[in-house]
C-alpha cells in the first residue's frame, strides 16, 4: 500500500446495467430493478468480493419526454425506491455498506434524517447518504415547480439542508437511553437536544425521534463537481464520487478537493475521492472487444442521441444535422459538470452529434480489456493520487460484476492493493473514516 493508504472500491448497481441497452442483454434479468432475489445476489456478490459499499443512483422523475425513446428503456422507469432497497439488502448483508441518492432539493431534511438514521440503526452502522441537489425538469414537476431550481440557489439550499440533517442526528447523546424498566426512566433529559433551526431555507425544532446512529452521522456522499459543487464536498463529503477523462485531470481533481477540505477545516485524509471506473473484462482482449461490440449493437439510436441531449441539459439536438458538430449551448441548469465535460470533448475531438452520442453511450470511462489492464489502471491512478479508490460502475450485470469479483480482485489482492476481509463492522471503519463526535459533546464536557 502506498504511505499507509488502502484502496476503496464502491459498487455502482443500476439494475440490470448502466448500459442503456443493458436489459436487452442475454444474460440480464429483464426486471432486475424489481427483483429483490436477484438484487440480493448482486449484493452478496459484492460483499463476498469485499466491495466497501453498494450505491444506488435515483431520481425523482423520468427523463424522457419522448414516449418513443422512454418505452425502450428500463432503469428510470422500473426500479426501487433505494432506501426501502437497502432496508432489504441490509437483513441480507452483514458487512458491505449501504448507500442511496436522495434529494435535498425535493425533500425535507426531518424525513431524510430519520430515513438514514433508520437505515443506520436497521444496518447496524452501514448506510450513506449520496446527497444530490437533483437534475431536470421533469423531477421539479413532480412537486408543483413549473422548471428545476436554479444552479446556486439548489446548493446553498444542500448546505442548510446537510447542517440541519447531521444537527438532528445528534439529538440523543449516545448514551441518552437507559431505558430503565425498575426506574421508569427511559432516557435521561440532560441528553437530549432539541435543535431549533431557524435559516434561510428550513424551520426545524427537533429533536429526532430516533437515536443517535451507530455511526454517529451515516456517511455522506455527494458528486457535483462545479465550483458550488466542490465547495459543498469540501465542507460535507466524507466521500466525493467524481469523473474525469484523464490521469491529469483526476490528479488536478485530487488535489484541490483535498486542499478545499484542509482549507474548511478538515483533515484531507478524511475526504476520500472515488472516480468513476466502468470495466467490461475477458480473460482476454479479444475476449472483452466481443462482449462489448455485443453489448453496444443492442443500443437503438434514438435512445444514445436522448441520452446525449440529457446531459447536455435537455437540449433539442433534432434540428441540427446529427453530421454536424455540436450547436453552441446555454449553460444548464442540470449537472454543469456533466455538460461542460462532455462539450470539452466535443470541441477537442471535432465529433459530430452522432460520433458524441456513440461515445457517451459507450462510456469511455469504461476499460475494455483484461485483469491485468484493469489492475494497472487503478495501480497507476491510486499511486499517483489520481484516487482513493474507485466508484465502479458496470455496464450489465450480473456479468460483470461477477468478472470484476473473479478476475479484477484477485489481481488486486495479489498487488497487496485491496483487502482479503473487511476489517470493521461499519462502514465508517471499513473506509478508514473517524466517527464524527456530537456537536453537543464539548457542551457535555464543560458542564
Amino acid at each position: 500500500m502506498t504511505h499507509g493508504r488502502r484502496l476503496r472500491l464502491n459498487a455502482f448497481l443500476k439494475p440490470p446495467g448502466e448500459f442503456l441497452a443493458a436489459w436487452r442483454h442475454p444474460g440480464a434479468v429483464p426486471d432486475a430493478g424489481v427483483n429483490i432475489r436477484h438484487l440480493i445476489e448482486l449484493a452478496r456478490t459484492a460483499e463476498r468480493a469485499c466491495f466497501d459499499a453498494l450505491f444506488f443512483a435515483d431520481l425523482v422523475g423520468v427523463p424522457f419526454a419522448d414516449q418513443e425513446v422512454l418505452r425502450r428503456v428500463s432503469v428510470v422507469n422500473d426500479s426501487f425506491e433505494p432506501t426501502t432497497l437497502l432496508a432489504a439488502l441490509a437483513t441480507a448483508t452483514s458487512r458491505i455498506g449501504l448507500i442511496a441518492t436522495a434529494s435535498t432539493t425535493y425533500n425535507e431534511p426531518y424525513h431524510l434524517a430519520r430515513t438514514f438514521a433508520s437505515l443506520d440503526h436497521l444496518s447496524r452502522g452501514r448506510a450513506g447518504w449520496n446527497l444530490v441537489t437533483s437534475l431536470n425538469d421533469a423531477e421539479a414537476r413532480n412537486f408543483g415547480l413549473p422548471e428545476h431550481v436554479g444552479h446556486a440557489e439548489r446548493y446553498r439550499r444542500a448546505a442548510e439542508f446537510h447542517q440541519v440533517v447531521t444537527g438532528l442526528w445528534d439529538s440523543f447523546d449516545d448514551d441518552a437511553f437507559r431505558r430503565d424498566q425498575a426506574s421508569g426512566i427511559y432516557f435521561d433529559d440532560d441528553r437530549v437536544h432539541r435543535l431549533d433551526h431557524r435559516g434561510r431555507y428550513f424551520s426545524v425544532t427537533g429533536p429526532l425521534n430516533i437515536p443517535r446512529p451507530p455511526q454517529g452521522h451515516p456517511v455522506v456522499v455527494q458528486a457535483g463537481s462545479s465550483e458550488a459543487g466542490k465547495s459543498l464536498a469540501a465542507a460535507a463529503a466524507d466521500v466525493v464520487f467524481t469523473h474525469h477523462p484523464d490521469g491529469a485531470a483526476a490528479r488536478a481533481f485530487y488535489a484541490e478537493i483535498k486542499a478545499r477540505a484542509a482549507a474548511a477545516g478538515r483533515n484531507p485524509e478524511h475526504v476520500l475521492v472515488l472516480p468513476a471506473l466502468s470495466t467490461i473484462v475477458g480473460r482476454t482482449l479479444a475476449e472483452a472487444e466481443d462482449k462489448a461490440e455485443r453489448l453496444y449493437a443492442l443500443l437503438d439510436p434514438r435512445v444514445a442521441l436522448a441520452d446525449l441531449a440529457y446531459w447536455l441539459g435537455g437540449v433539442d439536438l433534432s434540428t441540427h444535422p446529427l453530421d454536424g458538430p455540436l450547436p453552441q449551448l446555454p449553460v444548464s441548469n442540470q449537472s454543469r459538470s456533466a455538460q461542460r465535460l462532455i462539450v470539452e470533448r466535443a470541441r477537442a475531438r471535432n465529433l459530430t452529434i452522432r460520433e458524441l452520442a456513440r461515445g457517451l453511450a459507450r462510456d469511455e470511462r469504461t476499460i475494455v480489456g483484461t485483469p491485468e489492464t484493469v489492475a494497472d489502471h487503478i495501480q497507476e491512478w491510486f499511486e499517483t493520487q489520481a484516487a482513493d479508490g474507485f466508484n465502479v460502475i458496470f455496464p450489465y450485470l450480473p456479468e460483470t460484476l461477477d468478472d470484476f469479483a473473479d478476475l479484477v480482485i484477485p489481481q488486486l489482492r495479489r498487488r497487496g492493493l485491496f483487502r482479503a476481509s473487511y476489517e470493521g463492522r461499519t462502514l465508517r471503519e471499513n473506509l478508514g473514516l473517524p466517527r464524527p463526535a456530537s456537536r453537543y459533546a464539548r457542551d457535555r464536557r464543560g458542564a
